[in-house]
């Protein structure tokens, strides 16, 4: 109890303290801290259950979500693809990282299942805290949605960390041959 008070007040910066008052409800702060999350919420309970269309979405074409291409690209699909859109890019990375799973469990050397599971996990973090924070679970942070937030870096990392590990899945299948 007394190292949570400790990492609040001496090791956070005070805009990160104000970050995580206004998620645990202790401020409120809607034109502030919390305006992002606000408008993210407003933005993805405005699509509905089938959305405003491809570009069509008031909250995100008018520019009240900041940063709705990189940390906040999932309001955008929220609004504009609406309930179905985001159900099934959930179902898409949830496929995206079971299918990694499994390839990782018919690995035959520890390095190849190990890297699986690195890949598996880092896939999973990304997509956890990107919604988690998009809908006011975590606090935001700046963690990309793989292959959907705009950024180069990001891209590169995702695709590199995939295609080594299909490279070295099908090494496997060499081996067996």
């Amino acid at each position: 109890m007394y190292g949570v008070g400790f990492v609040m007040e001496q090791i956070l910066a005070p805009h990160q303290q104000v970050r995580i008052k206004v998620l645990l409800g202790l401020e409120n702060d809607p034109s502030g801290a919390g305006y992002n999350t606000l408008q993210s919420l407003i933005a993805i309970g405005s699509g509905g259950w089938t959305g405003k269309g491809f570009l069509n979405g008031t909250q995100t074409k008018l520019d009240f979500v900041p940063a709705q291409s990189t940390d906040y690209i999932f309001c955008t699909v929220g609004e504009e693809w609406g309930f179905l859109g985001t159900f099934l890019l959930m179902l898409a990375f949830g496929l995206l990282i079971g299918r990694i799973i499994w390839l990782a469990e018919r690995q035959k050397d520890n390095f190849s299942r190990f890297y699986g599971y690195g890949v598996a996990s880092i896939f999973f973090t990304h997509w956890v805290i990107n919604i988690g924070m998009t809908i006011g679970l975590f606090p935001t942070v700046g963690i990309p949605l793989p292959f959907f937030s705009y950024g180069g870096s990001s891209l590169w990392g995702f695709t590199l960390l995939l295609f080594i590990f299909i490279k070295l899945d099908g090494e496997r299948q060499n081996r067996l041959s």
